[in-house]
């Protein structure tokens, strides 16, 4: 395994939408409910009777769209959109988007979510070959691959584009006449497309986005997929069937909101299930209270109060208008985020012997600063409880876990964690409870989730720099 991949990588929120007078104003209305999956960057392409036009530029969404009349100016029956979150280092305007692309002969646009492994490699190659990129993003490979193409049609050239990367993507491409929707071979990321009242096709990151939209879920898209949609329809192609399902287990402990259908389990009754077995596996005997950690861990929290039969509080409380720490870009962002965001309830906590509910720890600065709060409350004793297992191993499929020092689980045994947290015990949910408590309905291995983060075991392999740039180098001379 290698140790590092020096890649731009994202977790981030795509929609696209084709056939409604209002398209832009649905992918704006899409992405406010994607909002969660990232507040750095946001952005749409509408299509206007074949020409793309693209707003987008930092920070939340209301702030890029910062007056009454910046959607409704963006006028167009087709859109796609985009929510970024990204590594530290990459906050630049070219990096945000969709990414447009104006070329002499058309227009295209794209967003992205996920990491392509062999980015590197890719973007070398064609930079030795005269390819100009304009941004960091390894998103932009796509684009200069489907270029490169020399297959008869934008549908091979689709094809053709997306065998030749690798790792983990859902990808949405807009051009003047067609809306394109494709997963890695192992979804890695979640992707559903959905259809409104009036027949029109809507393709976004989490049925959430669907319900807010109105556009009632149709199917998720599969690994290896790819979708067209124009004015005939849709279209369900494969571009290939070498494809095993892994979709990333943190969809279901962290990203995704509850209210969010991934592969036929809902996200809130995963994370319940969740919270149940770790109660069983991780009891605390003399706890007086189960609280959870706002707000992706509450769902955790309720299931561990319900299977243990203690009472759950609110011994938290979060300010709404605060961002996710997790998703914060420096480590100083992050800690002073968990200050800003949560405060402990003195008088629910004082006295009592709490059991803490967390989905996760990664870097563990929410952790011990959590701890802290309760501590300084009042609170006798604190029980933390993960809702995950220990967290490992590196990601290289989307998710900002580029280094084994940044996870403390890998650094430091259960004892050291405990110790530097300040809590009376400390414990996690087992690898196969995880599995058994999202329970996909699959026979992939680990029921069709990704576990790498835990167990090391990649679903895909990770080339070296110099393996990956021969045999990149070999598959782009194929397409000369």
């Amino acid at each position: 395994m290698q140790a590092e991949v020096k890649s731009l990588n994202e977790e981030c929120g795509i929609f696209g939408v084709w056939g409604t007078p209002d398209a832009a104003k649905l992918t704006y209305i899409g992405l406010f409910a994607l909002q969660h999956r990232g507040q750095e960057g946001a952005g749409i392409t509408v299509n206007e009777d074949g020409q793309l036009r693209t707003k987008r530029g930092f920070g939340l969404l209301t702030d890029v769209f910062d007056s009454p009349n910046a959607v409704a100016d963006m006028t167009g029956t087709a859109a796609i959109g985009h929510v970024r979150y990204s590594t530290a280092g990459s906050n630049l305007l070219e990096n945000i988007q969709p990414l447009p692309f104006n070329f002499s002969d058309t227009q295209f646009a794209l967003a992205h979510n996920g990491n392509l492994t062999n980015a590197i490699s890719i973007r070398k190659n064609l930079e030795d070959r005269g390819a100009i990129y304009h941004s960091s993003s390894d998103s932009e490979n796509l684009m200069h691959l489907i270029r490169l193409s020399r297959a008869n049609n934008l549908d091979d050239q689709m094809k053709e584009a997306l065998n030749t990367i690798k790792g983990g993507f859902a990808y949405l491409v807009i051009t003047k006449d067609r809306l394109y929707a494709a997963l890695d071979p192992n979804g890695f990321r979640p992707l559903v497309v959905g259809q409104l009242p009036n027949g029109a096709y809507v393709v976004c990151s989490e049925t959430c986005a669907l319900d807010a939209v109105g556009a009632t879920f149709k199917f998720d898209v599969q690994p290896g997929q790819l979708i067209k949609i124009d004015d005939s329809g849709i279209t369900i192609d494969q571009y290939t069937t070498d494809t095993q399902l892994s979709i990333c287990s943190m969809e279901f402990i962290y990203f995704a909101r509850p209210d969010s259908d991934i592969y036929g389990v809902n996200v809130h009754s995963a994370r319940k299930r969740m919270g149940e077995m770790l109660a069983q596996e991780q009891p605390a005997p003399d706890a007086d209270m189960v609280i959870g950690v706002p707000n992706s861990s509450l769902s955790a929290a309720m299931g561990y109060a319900e299977a243990s039969g203690l009472p759950y509080e609110m011994g938290l409380v979060k300010n709404q208008y605060s961002a996710r720490t997790f998703i914060e870009p420096t480590q100083e962002l992050r800690e002073q985020g968990v200050n800003m965001k949560l405060s402990a309830v003195k008088g629910v906590v004082r006295g009592k012997n709490v059991v803490l509910v967390d989905d996760s720890i990664v870097r563990g600065t929410t952790s011990r600063r959590i701890v802290k709060l309760l501590r300084d409350a009042g609170a006798a004793s604190v029980h933390l409880r993960i809702a995950s297992p220990p967290l490992r191993y590196p990601c290289f499929y989307g998710i900002d876990i580029q280094h084994v020092r940044e996870l403390i689980a890998a650094n430091k045994t259960i004892e050291e964690m405990r110790e530097m947290f300040g809590c009376d015990s400390l414990g996690f949910l087992s690898v196969q409870s995880l599995i058994d408590a999202v329970d996909l309905q699959t026979d992939a291995p680990n029921k069709g989730l990704c576990v790498a983060y835990f167990d090391g075991k990649y679903p895909t392999p990770l080339y070296d720099y110099e393996a990956e740039y021969d045999r990149d180098q070999a598959q782009l001379q194929k397409m000369r």
